[in-house]
């Protein structure tokens, strides 16, 4: 099966030095960016994350300080990386949750004004537990037969996520293969940055999704305490949610103008 595409789409995985989307950084990434005609380009890189990779994460993906002493940073390589994407849908396994995040705030602190404002996201790791309830593997092994060999190498989790997207789109009829559609149908609930701290009321605006200021809208707090705008800045949120709230800010205060 082809996937039934208007854009490309990049299908990509993370191996990093640990699950923290704000302190925690990239130290191998692999693309497959599928075009519309099916043609398909691959790249993997190695990233010196610039700190130690925990011996505890190296045991699982395999990748130890010494694999990437010699790499180049994620700040070296940016912009490569951003080329690559930058007219593509992005796919993933788990990638709304954790590696779409964690990318943004590497592209961010590299200079790169990384945003998703034009773009999909397809995540088949949801598209798969709305469906069946389980991992990679046992995804890989449920919906192509085969076993996953190399698992948590990022150029094997990406080629089998590729893999997995294509036989649910055979499995399931009520599965349309449309990226926006498989957007839509693998988004939990929307939010306006993407570590979940902005979320949308029913009306379209953005509100607070946590704290003492939860289901309260963005705008409405920050006029009525700007103190607050301050310490969100200086607190350690993700850059990228920081960006989203200054936009909400400045779009505040040029409506008032």
């Amino acid at each position: 099966m082809q996937l039934n595409l208007t854009k490309p789409i990049c299908f990509f995985d993370l191996e990093t030095t640990g699950i923290s989307i704000t302190s925690d950084r990239i130290v191998e990434i692999a693309i497959l960016k599928v075009h519309p005609n099916g043609k398909e380009e691959r790249k993997t890189w190695l990233v010196n994350p610039g700190m130690p990779i925990p011996k505890e994460v190296t045991a699982i993906h395999g990748i130890s300080d010494e694999d990437v002493a010699d790499k180049p940073t994620f700040k070296a390589l940016a912009k490569e990386i951003y080329n690559m994407i930058k007219d593509s849908d992005l796919g993933g396994f788990n990638s709304n949750r954790f590696d779409i995040p964690l990318l943004a705030e590497e592209m961010l602190r590299a200079d790169v004004d990384f945003d998703m404002k034009n773009r999909q996201s397809v995540d088949v790791q949801t598209i798969f537990h709305k469906m069946e309830q389980r991992t990679l593997s046992a995804a890989y092994k449920f919906y192509c037969g085969k076993s996953l060999e190399d698992a948590h190498s990022a150029a094997a989790d990406t080629h089998a996520t590729y893999e997995v997207l294509k036989s649910q789109l055979e499995r399931y009829e009520d599965l349309e293969n449309d990226t926006k559609f498989l957007a839509e149908f693998s988004s939990r609930k929307k939010f306006a940055d993407f570590a979940g701290f902005l979320a949308y009321d029913k009306e379209g605006e953005e509100c607070f999704a946590f704290g003492k200021h939860k289901g309260k809208r963005v705008t409405e707090i920050l006029e009525k305490e700007p103190g607050y705008f301050g310490w969100l800045l200086n607190a350690d949120f993700p850059l990228y949610t920081k960006k989203v709230l200054t936009a909400i800010k400045l779009r505040s205060l040029n409506t008032k103008f």
